[in-house]
């Protein structure tokens, strides 16, 4: 469906970030944009740049809890996220929050969340596709995925919807399990092939075709992202090892091809052996 057929409410928000790396940053200047007004905590200290930006940081998370913020948002790495989410004191909630993930995996973060999060606390999965690098012109059109695994207060969901669909993006309704299915294809197998590049030592050379321009470039943004975010890709989405084993599979094949043709060049024509023995 096309961002056309939803219609959010929008209200001034209260967002917490827990984990304002890259691209915690990166949203939260958007939301500030917006009128938001935004808290962040982080176990690297950002006081000085979110006293920039006009953000509140708080080295201590249960002071951050306190903050009644009317969302938090879980934007930590994958492989973090279960011993973070654990820290958490809930017990300082002042009231029913929105608690939001934007990762790369879905069903892992959903099943996290619904096991650690307190019951009266609304989840909400999310996924923007895309990043500083490719959003950093704007989000028109760019793809954004979402999940209502747990909302009641649909006011407050709808409002925080309403940030990506006011920059213009695709809202994607679907499942964390059809996320994964497709992204297992669509951004795991991505960053294995660049991974793959990155290995062969592939560098841009003097004569560069498009097609090459093209390889060298997925090598280098795939390899811009750490290695922590591509195994937490791979850990914590129970469809990409198959698809580890197709690429192993199909390179394979391709392989078997090549020497295929390698071995029948070297096979004499049997019509000219005769014609030569005439």
């Amino acid at each position: 469906m096309s961002s056309a057929s939803y219609s959010f409410s929008s209200q001034a928000l209260k967002i917490g970030i827990v984990g304002f790396g890259t691209f915690g940053q990166f949203l939260a200047k958007t939301m500030i944009k917006q009128g938001h007004t935004i808290s962040a905590t982080s176990r690297t200290d950002y006081s000085q740049l979110c006293h920039q930006l006009g953000i509140s940081f708080f080295r201590d998370v249960a002071a951050f809890v306190e903050a009644d913020n009317d969302v938090v948002l879980i934007s930590t790495s994958i492989l973090s996220l279960s011993k973070m989410l654990k820290s958490i004191p809930f017990r300082c909630l002042k009231r029913r929050t929105l608690f939001v993930d934007v990762l790369s995996v879905k069903e892992h973060p959903r099943d996290v969340l619904l096991q650690v999060v307190p019951e009266e606390m609304d989840l909400l999965c999310t996924h923007p596709m895309f990043g500083p690098e490719s959003g950093k012109n704007g989000w028109k059109d760019l793809v954004f995925m979402y999940d209502k695994v747990r909302v009641r207060d649909e006011a407050t969901c709808s409002s925080f919807l309403h940030i990506f669909e006011h920059q213009g993006c695709r809202m994607m309704p679907m499942s964390c399990e059809e996320h994964d299915r497709l992204a297992a294809r669509s951004q795991f197998l991505t960053h294995a092939i660049g991974r793959i590049l990155s290995e062969t030592g592939i560098e841009s050379t003097s004569i560069n075709t498009k097609s090459f321009e093209t390889l060298v470039k997925l090598k280098e943004s795939t390899t811009n992202d750490s290695f922590d975010l591509f195994s937490g890709l791979f850990i914590h989405n129970r469809f990409a090892k198959q698809e580890l084993m197709n690429l192993e599979h199909a390179f394979q094949m391709v392989k078997k091809k090549l020497l295929k043709t390698v071995n029948e060049e070297q096979i004499p024509n049997k019509s000219h052996h005769q014609m030569d023995s005439c």
